[in-house]
Formats: C-alpha cells, structure tokens, sequence
C-alpha cells in the first residue's frame, strides 16, 4: 500500500511512504480520525539519518502483522523532527514523565486530544535487555485504553499539569562577570582530562558550551582547545573529507553514531576558528560546499549513517573504508531539506571563516545560501517558514530559533561582505512575527517549556544573539534590551545547569563584558584589513568608505563619520572609538 507520506516535502517521510501503516503526516486530519474512531494516537518522531530509526522501521513499520495491529488499534502520526521541531519537543517534553532514555525513534501514544499518556524510544520486534517487544507494548497500550479509560486520562493530565509549571520562566536579573565565571567553572569541573570534551558516553562535541567557554569572561579556551583537539584527531572526524560525525558511543571519542548533520559541522567552525585550528576549519568548510551544498544554494539537512555497499545497508562502512576504497561506493544519503535556522547557521558560520582566512568562496557560498533561503523558504503570504525541499516551500511554521539564526547569519554576511543590505535585510527577519505550530494550538496541546540547547541554539538564544549582534553595528539600544528580556528568565536556570545553556551564557558574557568593535575602512585590503580581521573583537568590519556610508545610512551608528578617509581603522570600545590609525601594528590583536 502507499500512505499519505509520499507526497511530502520530507525524505524521512517520504521513505515511510510505502510502509503497510496507515501514516498520517502532522495535521489536522490525524487528530479528527481519532476523535471519530475513538483510539488513541501512535506518534513516531524520527529524521532522515537517524539510524535506530531505520531499524525500528525495517523491524517493525515494514512489517504486515505488525501494521496491521496498528492500523486496528491506532491512529499512526509520522513526524519529522527536523520539519516540526517544536512539535518534537512538545512531546519530547511529555515522553519525559515515563522514560529517562529520551531520544529517537520517539514513540508517544496520545489521547484522542493529543495528550501523552505513555512514551518510549526504540522498541525492538521481540523483548530484549529488559525491554519488551513493540507489539506488547501495542497491546498492552490499547487495553488500557479500553479498560482502563480513567487511569490513562488521568496520566495524561498529570503529564499536562507538569508541563504547564516547568514552561514558566524565573525572574531574575542579568549576571555579571563573577557569576559567568562561576558557570564556567562548573563546566569545567566536567572535562574529561584524559580524553577531552566533557561528560562521559555517549559524548557529544558540545559545540554551543564549546563557543561560551571561548568566550572571554568565560576563561575557558583551553579545555574548549583541549576537546576540539582531541574530537579532530578522533574517529568522530572523517578524516578523508574533514566532517564531523554526530557524537561517539564511547567517551574516548571511538565508535561514533556516523551521520553527519549541518548544524554540528557550522557550529564547529566557529569553535576551530576561535582556537585557531585553520586546518580544522578548512576541513569541515570541504565537507560542507563539497558534500551539502545543494544546487540551487542553500545548504542539505545531513548526510546519512547508513549506505548500501554489497547489496546490504550497511551503518558506517563507507566512512570505514579507506580512501581507495571509499573512491568506489556509492556515498551515503544526503537530506537534502534546506531548514531555515541550520542554514543561518552555515551562512554566519562560513561568512566569518571565509572573512577570517581570506576565502571568497566560502563568502560567496554563505551570500548563495542566504538568498536561497530568503527566496525559497517562504509562505504564499510571504512569511519565512521552516524548511524547503527542492525549491519547494514546506508548510510547517518558522520557529523562534529559526528566525534568529538567520538574523544573525546574515549580519555576519553583512560584515564579510560589507554590503549593508544584508544588515537591513537581517533586521526585518527579526521584525518576522512567531507564530505558533497550529496543530499543536488547535488541540490545545501547550508547547515545551525547555529553553536549553539542544544539538542547536534554543529559540531564546538564538534571538538574543541576532539581538546582540544588531546592537554592537549600532542599530539601537532597543536591541540590547531585546537581547537582555530574551535572556533575563532563564538566567536562574543557566546558571544551575550551564552545560544545557552554552547560547544563552555566551550572549549574556558579551553583555555583561565591556564590547570590542573594530571598522578599517579600505579600499584597498592589505595589511590594515589583515590585521582587522586577526584582533579579538566582537565586531570586525573591513569596508570601503561608500560601504560605511551606506551602513551609517541605513541606520547602522557604528559606522557613522567613518568615511571620510581612506586606509584607517577605528578601534572602539562600548562604541568609545580612538583616534584612527593608518598603522596595522596599532590594532592589539587581544582585547
């Protein structure tokens, strides 16, 4: 049979779509053909390159019996995590109340009205390691449902209850230097000094702590060094094309989970580059134009764990296989959804490096990106949504962490192209209205109250950086105090819980900490614009004079008066510049 999944704009939905369960996409729909039959929902939330997801489907979603249970006693929901991310987390958040073992496959069984009253991950055909078989869990789910009416709404409740308190934030001020300090330190009590990187297995690289440890007031560049180091010299780097794998299975940084997704591979970037592995950032520069680059601009999702080698699919064999070797196979799969946020990330990412180390393709590559993104990821009414596939528009809304990633993105481009027009533009993907997944507001069902970082920055984070990021070009103290509000109800918890808070505690070091801001003004590049892009700023702008007039222009102070002469630079501190200086050795590279 084929479901309703095969006319989506999702690669992982659309391999589902010949599966002998009767999927539903996210919708409406589902939600009506439950109330009517009177059963509950079966969400899966998966993605593209996840591979226990692949084996739960071969197990179980591909076979008849098992589909069959299913389609009798379920309504069966297919999700793509990175389509509906805020639904994920939504029921990330209720599938918490009955396992500690949170990732994907997520398996959340719901009540007519959407809410959870039991969770899992990974269910395997037949019980093992102490966990039963998914079709025991099927069973034992619907006859609570039918037998036991009362106890399964009354769980769902409680799950409900919960999720209402732990979505209200604390009130609190903003800290100061000591109390980031404070943070860092309790991060750093965590690293692992024989291996590097922090916490035990699996182990993540952790690229958002990574970036506030770098951060000054952080105090914590050395271990971030250490674990960048040690991950590059690793299995978890493909060292024929210089990607970053997922994480490892195992805290020496061996056996790792083989997909390779954009938002590790931009984020890390910024990590080599502030640690001054060039090398390292050429590499993942490599993957990221050779390997997800897509043809119309914009940047794939990720690159699949699994390929086919022999007839059989195989989970990191072409990763394995030496260079000879690997020349001869067929490559793993590429998700090729070009998703708003990831790709900001990207374009700031490569639009900073390439700035940084004198690569115009690499700029020119973030400038591609972002007018893709712009173009394509649109509504029919205009607004930014979240995601696109082969120049098609998906209908799932733009999140908040979405919106701020490309804001902040774009600025960057701003700077290493010195075309204010990415500036304005960044400003008016700020002004973007949020709006709420509408599936989940027509149930009722409330979204997660997690604001930590995940694999990517939180939605909070994400603006308070563009926020931040738009007050240091000048466009206005309102920024900052966007940027401060943003920021301010999660302090309490950052602070308790650093490692889960990398964004939000690097945002609030650089608003704690006096900024740094440095504009050369140059038609001619060379040893001023060399020595700009080489000091330890949270603003390095290389423009000719007509640029800094066209960013003072366009309401951008920074660059106000700055373009009278050319081949000068102007070092500011809190926006305080110095007199300008036509020497290179004048501009400390140190703050």
């Amino acid at each position: 049979m084929t479901n309703r999944l095969a006319d989506t704009l999702s690669p992982y939905l659309r391999a589902h779509a010949d599966n002998p369960v009767d999927w539903h996409p996210w919708g409406d729909e589902a939600f009506a053909e439950a109330r009517r039959r009177d059963v509950p929902l079966l969400i899966s939330i998966g993605y593209s390159t996840c591979h226990w997801c692949h084996v739960m489907a071969r197990e179980s979603f591909a076979d008849e019996a098992t589909a069959a249970q299913i389609n009798a006693d379920f309504v069966a929901v297919k999700i793509d995590r990175e389509e509906h991310p805020d639904v994920d987390a939504a029921f990330m958040a209720a599938a918490s109340a009955f396992t500690r073992s949170l990732g994907w496959p997520l398996t959340v069984f719901t009540t007519p009205a959407g809410r959870a009253f039991y969770a899992g991950t990974y269910f395997p055909p037949q019980a093992r390691g102490g966990m039963p078989s998914f079709r025991d869990v099927l069973t034992a789910v619907s006859e609570a449902w039918t037998d036991r009416r009362g106890e399964v709404n009354e769980s769902a409740d409680a799950v409900a209850d919960a999720l209402r308190h732990a979505a209200a934030g604390d009130a609190g001020g903003m800290p100061d230097a000591p109390a980031l300090q404070a943070a860092a330190a309790t991060i750093l009590q965590r690293e692992d000094r024989v291996h590097g990187g922090f916490g035990g297995a699996p182990k993540f690289p952790m690229a958002t702590t990574l970036r506030f440890l770098q951060h000054p007031v952080a105090d914590g560049a050395d271990a971030a060094r250490r674990a960048l180091d040690a991950m590059a010299a690793s299995e978890l780097r493909d060292q024929v094309d210089g990607g970053f794998f997922r994480y490892a299975t195992q805290g020496d940084w061996t056996v790792p989970h083989y997909e390779r997704m954009l938002i590790d591979n931009a984020q890390l970037i910024d990590v080599a580059l502030a640690a001054g592995r060039d090398d390292v950032v050429r590499g993942i520069a490599g993957f990221l134009l050779g390997v997800l680059r897509r043809d119309q601009g914009g940047f794939a999702a990720a690159q699949d764990s699994e390929s086919w080698i022999d007839g059989r699919r195989s989970e990191g064999g072409y990763y394995r296989a030496d260079t000879a070797t690997r020349a001869s196979l067929a490559p793993p799969a590429v998700d090729g959804k070009v998703l708003t946020g990831w790709n900001g990330l990207a374009i700031g990412a490569l639009a900073r490096a390439g700035a940084r180390l004198g690569e115009r393709e690499w700029v020119d590559a973030a400038a591609a990106a972002a007018e893709h993104v712009l173009r394509v990821n649109r509504s029919s009414a205009g607004a930014i949504v979240r995601s696109s596939l082969d120049g098609v528009a998906a209908s799932a809304v733009a999140t908040a962490a979405d919106i701020g990633l490309l804001a902040d993105g774009l600025f960057s481009l701003a700077l290493a192209t010195g075309d204010a027009n990415w500036a304005t533009r960044a400003l008016a993907v700020l002004d973007e209205p949020l709006a709420a997944d509408p599936v989940l507001s027509a149930q009722g069902l409330a979204a997660a109250g997690d604001d930590s970082d995940g694999d990517l920055p939180s939605g909070p984070a994400a603006r308070a950086s563009a926020h931040l990021s738009a007050w240091l070009l000048g466009a206005g103290d309102e920024h900052r105090e966007r940027a401060v509000a943003l920021c301010a109800p999660l302090v309490g918890r950052a602070l308790q819980h650093p490692l889960a808070y990398g964004t939000l505690l690097r945002v609030s070091a650089a608003l704690a900490g006096p900024s740094r801001q440095v504009v050369a003004v140059t038609s001619r590049g060379g040893a001023l614009a060399d020595a700009a892009h080489a000091v330890d700023a949270d603003v390095v702008a290389v423009v000719t004079p007509a640029q800094a007039r066209a960013f003072a222009d366009a309401g951008f102070a920074l660059f106000e008066g700055k373009n009278a002469t050319d081949g000068v630079a102007y070092d500011c501190r809190d926006f305080v510049c110095r007199l300008p200086t036509a020497r290179p050795e004048d501009l400390a590279s140190a703050r």
